[in-house]
């Protein structure tokens, strides 16, 4: 890398980082106005600085180095129990509608494209099928989405990208000349998915092992900084699905981050929401600034055709998504009792924002721009990714906020719930702790000691009561313990009791993982206080 080359990362860092401070401070929705900038820009350098170097897409540096990590913080931040509660519909749009818009793309682009081979054309199915939940999930918290229809979203957006992949690898397989039969493709997805869930298994349990064990928060969460990586590469170099495979090893941890240090809680949902948000930023505004690159392709083909090819594919993606999720939502209830009785009935406003979130991203450009040089119409493909990734962006994304204002969807309901929750979780955690306390100060304390296990008691009693008002080492002189110490002994070993009950809490689908998350940094931010150099 040459000096050049660095100070245009460095432009790049700083001009998306600029656009996503302004995004913030106006309360705009920050993925989209990156895009819009870079699209502006690119025409900028494009027509008036024309020796400027592009800000060329590396297929490579998306795939291996940006993919890993995004899915990894998504992960760790997700709910294994609610996801676990929305399989059967996260199962249904990562999978069955990947599928389903893939074969409904390459169906229309054989009919509309002169001289698209087969194969190249599911090739361009695959590349543009899978929805890239970012900005929709960016768009919905802020809104004030209904919980369960982000976790549908979430949870698409962390597997589609595997079915989506396995199934381009397939079709660029078949259209540069290596024979695929249908039963070889179903084995290649199958041998994928499952090994892929295997590593992503194996990973997580031995270094979950080690992370839970692991004193010093810099060494747990540089290790943690590696596990992406170590499991995307590990599976993709036996042709397994590399995407499952960190999304599994994310869930897994995240599930389980009660069990490491305080330290390496606090320390490591900084370093992760610094990095997603770096890559974020820098992947959006990457988007925009592909236009002169892959306009200059499309040279000497009649543009009003082109464009019209470009319609027709972002009205197929609109389409298949409706045309699958309605039959999807309401067949399995009408055709298996067990889905009536053990999932509550759909909410149509629910329906219809996850039907119109269906924004396309990175991945699908990296996708596109990975294509062989040899393949059929590469150009072409590549330049109706982009305008589709656009177009979604764009359309969707720009009218995505209004259509949830449109339905009054509202988590008031959801915040006043987690509030009491929250509160009954505070009280219970509370009376734990002061159960903890009164067994270790069973055999009584010195006099001059009785004010510290007051203090404790008083503490853990204002706990409590303060979450029902927001709902409305050393040693002394003989080898006594001081005062300071015994504070920090007994108030740690209070903490230890409450958050036992929290998690439990939370294990016993008492309260979310979002109060727990809540409420655990609370008391990881009070340990900290407690240490001592």
């Amino acid at each position: 890398m040459n000096i050049t080359t660095a100070l245009q990362l460095l432009l790049l860092l700083a001009g998306a980082a600029a656009v996503a401070g302004v995004a913030r401070w106006r309360g705009w929705p920050t993925p989209l106005l990156l895009v819009l900038v870079g699209l502006v820009a690119s025409y900028i350098l494009s027509t008036f600085f024309p020796g400027v170097p592009d800000y060329r897409l590396d297929p490579e540096l998306v795939l291996l180095v940006f993919l890993p990590p995004l899915l990894y913080a998504a992960a760790l931040e997700s709910s294994y129990l609610r996801l676990r509660d929305v399989r059967r519909p996260v199962a249904l749009l990562s999978v069955g509608l990947v599928l389903f818009t893939a074969a409904a793309v390459a169906f229309v682009a054989r009919l509309l494209i002169p001289g698209l081979p087969l194969a190249a054309a599911f090739a361009l199915g695959a590349i543009i099928a899978p929805p890239d939940a970012v900005a929709a999930v960016a768009v919905a918290r802020r809104l004030g989405l209904p919980r369960k229809a982000i976790t549908i979203l979430v949870g698409e957006s962390l597997f589609n990208d595997a079915t989506a992949l396995t199934f381009y690898r397939v079709a660029v397989a078949a259209a540069v000349g290596h024979g695929v039969s249908l039963l070889s493709a179903a084995g290649q997805f199958l041998y994928a998915a499952v090994l892929g869930l295997v590593i992503g298994l194996a990973l997580a349990y031995a270094f979950g092992w080690l992370l839970e064990r692991a004193d010093d928060p810099l060494i747990a969460n540089t290790v943690s900084l590696m596990l992406p990586f170590a499991a995307y590469l590990t599976a993709e170099a036996i042709h397994a699905s590399g995407v499952i495979a960190v999304v599994v090893v994310g869930i897994f941890l995240g599930h389980r981050m009660n069990r490491r240090s305080y330290g390496t809680r606090l320390l490591s949902q900084s370093v992760w929401k610094v990095i997603d948000f770096v890559l974020e930023i820098v992947v959006f505004f990457l988007i925009g600034l592909q236009l002169p690159l892959i306009l200059r392709g499309l040279e000497g083909q009649d543009p009003w055709r082109v464009a019209g090819y470009a319609v027709a594919m972002f009205a197929v993606v609109l389409l298949a998504r409706v045309v699958w999720l309605v039959p999807g939502t309401y067949l399995p209830r009408l055709l298996s009792r067990r889905v009536r009785e053990r999932e509550a009935p759909p909410v149509p406003a629910h329906i219809a924002v996850i039907g119109w979130a269906g924004m396309r991203g990175v991945v699908s450009l990296a996708a596109a721009f990975a294509l062989p040089a040899q393949f059929p119409q590469r150009d072409l493909l590549l330049f109706l990714t982009f305008a589709v990734v656009i177009a979604t962006l764009l359309v969707q994304g720009l009218t995505f906020p209004t259509l949830i204002r449109m339905l009054r969807l509202s988590t008031d309901d959801e915040v006043y719930r987690d509030n009491l929750t929250e509160a009954a979780a505070q009280q219970a955690a509370a009376g734990a702790a002061l159960t903890r306390l009164n067994e270790l100060t069973r055999d009584g304390v010195s006099e001059t000691h009785a004010d510290v296990v007051e203090r404790l008691r008083t503490l853990a009693e204002r706990r409590a009561m303060g979450a029902w008002e927001r709902l409305g080492g050393g040693t002394g002189p003989g080898g006594e313990e001081t005062p300071s110490a015994l504070y920090r002994r007994l108030r740690r070993a209070m903490l230890d009791a409450e958050r036992e009950v929290l998690v439990r809490m939370r294990d016993e689908r008492r309260i979310d993982d979002e109060v727990l998350r809540r409420v655990t940094r609370e008391l990881d931010y009070e340990e900290a206080t407690l240490a001592r150099d």
